[in-house]
């Protein structure tokens, strides 16, 4: 929640307190445009008395800060939510931020309501030794409020996506944080919950704060081709619209681009250009039955060339979050790929709506979704998480949430979800954990394959099993994809294997001191070690070793709070003894992705677009802010224009090349020749010569007699590409040979 001021009371509110009445109205004319029926009655006390309460509070931006709980209304009441979510909403800052109480809550208005009110509540008054673990905590209340009554986290999302759409008042340093965060936590649970439209939102303002040069450029790339643009989408919806209309098929037909985080993620995760990023376009057909998607399809297979291996069903199939539709790539007349999706309308308010479209109450109970296997996912994530620190939480929230799906079959014939890239333990973990724990053989469409084999949509699996089996292998730990494999197992060698347990937390706490350049008597000095351990609640040593040696804390983790301890101990006596000499050992830098950042280890390393670098190249870092560190050259156009800019100068760091490896790394180059007939092909072939990998390869006619071909190879490092450069300017035509980032 944002930090709240106050005002006086004087001729000056009177506009306010206007807005604020106009605001209110304007919420009653959305709840009756959803539902005519409903009692406003007890709505407008609920404003009245949050509006009360809040009193003469300000947000940043100078409203009344009851315009907040309005908006998330707003929002709450879009999405088709009941009345008591309505009051929930109107009411959700007021234990936190007002004088209001529970108790005066819920005589007023239920405890339905006040549940619902906490359990949206932050816990803002319990201290966390950093921001990670009280994220870590609000979420986990939430989730548990959750599995009581699933509208807690539909008026967050609400609150949430408010206080997005006006962080521009916020602080530089509280934008960031709170993108992060929504980012993180708030984007995923919309995802799992099926909420698209609150998603893409979420998702398209958050990425505008945490890499707001990245955005600007595709901002700039869309607007410069936005008339090209809404032309080709008006064209191919009025052809689709009227051959559907010719074969007597009732249906809505909408075109639009793809969100902006969806084109980033092409772009930056995929190292493409904007006008390289395939499936930019979309189409939606709403029809009436699914009998007629299936009819539909086809025609839009009729009308269009399909692109092989890219079609999805998920009508079939439905994802996780309930979603369903039929998706389809295709090419248009003009060569242009773009996707289809077809669906029904009840299809399409779940994905616009996720679960919120589906809420349906128990005769005579209200706030009871009928279907809970719906979100039983939430219990079954707080049940896998009741031992996990801070870092395994968040990694479980981004796997059960987040990841991409497979969908796989019993020999029964039942299907079962598991994250993308899963193996046969996953599969057999998921059945139960006796079935994992008691395996001795998978098999995939009746063909025996080894446990690390990577499951694909559509297999049919089958585990087989002995009560003799000795149980899972720590190996497993390295292979598996899914949370609930992995928790299942650390419960097994917990509870089967504690001696050995010990033996591997020591031999692994022992190697990462070592590693941190401390030792046993260092860390016993000052009771360092007897702190750490009341700290993550462990009684002794050998229990510390056991939960190491299961996977329920890491040593990198023990050894870093270690360090956290020695460096207060260390910050103490300095103030105490200001010429006091005492240094704390760091952890030595890891080269990641072939690159060491200076001051920190384990951290997410992608090489900038924008300049592409290579081995030998002068490069610099920057701190991106949820994505890593930034590897850009340092004669990068973009580095030399932010290291002047106040804010951002801070956030450069030193990064050095580690050393000769195998890698290899994409770069551009930009030919510019005389056109003649085979120059393409002798630059192609060029490059062929040299054993050259390209990545992709345009060529095109800039001006009269001028052909400008651009290339991405993959090479070593900057003496590769040099050479590379230099036999493509010996080819004949040829005016000049650059990187295409220069």
């Amino acid at each position: 929640m944002e930090q709240a001021t106050t005002i006086s009371i004087g001729k000056e509110t009177e506009p306010i307190l206007l807005d604020v009445m106009e605001k209110y109205y304007h919420l009653e004319n959305v709840i009756l445009g959803k539902h005519p029926e409903a009692d406003l009655t007890r709505i407008r006390a609920a404003f009245d008395y949050a509006n009360k309460a809040h009193g003469t509070q300000l947000r940043l931006d100078g409203t009344a800060y009851i315009t907040h709980p309005l908006a998330a209304a707003e929002i709450v009441a879009e999405i088709g939510l009941d009345e008591d979510s309505l009051c929930a909403a109107l009411l959700h800052d007021c234990i936190e931020d007002t004088d209001a109480t529970r108790e005066e809550i819920e005589k007023l208005f239920g405890k339905d309501i006040v549940d619902i009110v906490e359990g949206v509540t932050k816990l803002s008054q319990v201290p966390y030794s950093n921001k990670e673990e009280e994220q870590m905590e609000n979420l986990r209340k939430m989730l548990i409020a959750m599995a009581k009554d699933i509208r807690v986290i539909l008026i967050k999302l609400a609150d949430r996506l408010h206080n997005m759409r006006t962080l521009e008042f916020q602080p530089l340093e509280k934008q960031r944080e709170t993108a992060l965060e929504t980012m993180e936590m708030y984007a995923p649970i919309a995802h799992r919950l099926g909420m698209q439209k609150i998603k893409w939102e979420l998702e398209d303002l958050s990425i505008g704060y945490l890499d707001p040069i990245g955005c600007e450029e595709i901002n700039e790339g869309l607007k410069k081709r936005q008339l090209e643009d809404e032309g080709f989408l008006e064209r191919t919806q009025s052809r689709i619209t009227e051959r559907l209309a010719e074969l007597g098929i009732e249906c809505e037909v909408s075109g639009r681009t793809k969100h902006v985080y969806s084109i980033y993620r092409k772009m930056y995760g995929e190292n493409k250009l904007l006008s390289e990023v395939l499936d930019l376009y979309a189409f939606r057909v709403i029809v009436n039955d699914i009998a007629e998607c299936y009819n539909v399809l086809g025609y839009i297979h009729d009308m269009y060339s399909h692109m092989p291996d890219h079609f999805d069903d998920f009508i079939g199939t439905p994802r996780p979050n309930m979603y369903q539709s039929l998706h389809t790539n295709v090419i248009g007349r003009e060569g242009i790929p773009f996707e289809v999706q077809i669906r029904t309308w009840e299809m399409h308010q779940t994905a616009e709506y996720g679960i919120a479209a589906h809420w349906k109450y128990k005769e005579g109970k209200v706030g009871k979704v009928a279907d809970e296997e719906k979100f039983a996912w939430v219990r079954r994530l707080l049940e896998s998480q009741q031992e996990g620190d801070t870092q395994d939480f968040f990694q479980a929230l981004k796997v059960d949430m987040f990841a991409d799906q497979v969908f796989v079959f019993t020999p029964s014939g039942d299907v079962v979800s598991l994250p993308a890239g899963a193996t046969p333990i996953d599969f057999a973990y998921s059945i139960h954990s006796e079935v994992g724990n008691k395996m001795t053989g998978a098999f995939v469409n009746g063909r025996m394959v080894p446990y690390a084999h990577t499951l694909n949509n559509g297999d049919i699996v089958r585990i087989q099993t002995s009560n003799s089996a000795k149980g899972p292998s720590r190996d497993w730990l390295d292979i598996i994809k899914s949370t609930e494999a992995r928790n299942k197992i650390r419960q097994w060698f917990k509870k089967e294997k504690r001696e050995e347990n010990i033996i591997h937390g020591k031999m692994a706490f022992d190697s990462e001191l070592r590693h941190a350049a401390l030792t046993m008597a260092d860390i016993s000095k000052d009771d360092v070690l007897t702190k750490t351990l009341d700290r993550l609640s462990f009684g002794n040593i050998d229990e510390l070793y056991a939960a190491i040696g299961y996977g329920g804390i890491s040593a990198q983790k023990v050894v870093n709070r270690i360090r956290d301890e020695m460096r207060a101990i260390v910050k103490t006596r300095k103030k105490e003894e200001p010429n006091i000499t005492e240094k704390i050992p760091e952890i030595l830098t890891k080269p990641i992705f072939g690159v060491v950042v200076e001051g920190l280890d384990n951290c997410l390393v992608k090489f900038a677009r924008c300049c592409a670098p290579v081995p030998g190249d002068s490069i610099i870092g920057f701190i991106t802010r949820g994505f890593g560190v930034s590897v850009h050259r340092q004669d990068c156009l973009n580095y030399l224009k932010s290291a002047k800019i106040p804010d951002e100068a801070n956030r450069w760091v030193n990064v050095s090349w580690a050393g000769a490896d195998n890698t290899v790394y994409p770069s551009g180059i930009r030919i510019s020749a005389r056109n003649r007939t085979g120059i393409v092909v002798d630059v192609a072939s060029t490059l062929n010569a040299l054993n050259v990998k390209i990545i992709s390869f345009i060529a095109k006619e800039v001006d009269n007699g001028i052909v400008m071909v651009s290339v991405v190879v993959e090479v070593k490092n900057r003496d590769e590409l040099v050479y590379a450069m230099t036999k493509l300017m010996s080819i004949s035509g040829v005016t000049d040979v650059s990187r295409a980032d220069s």
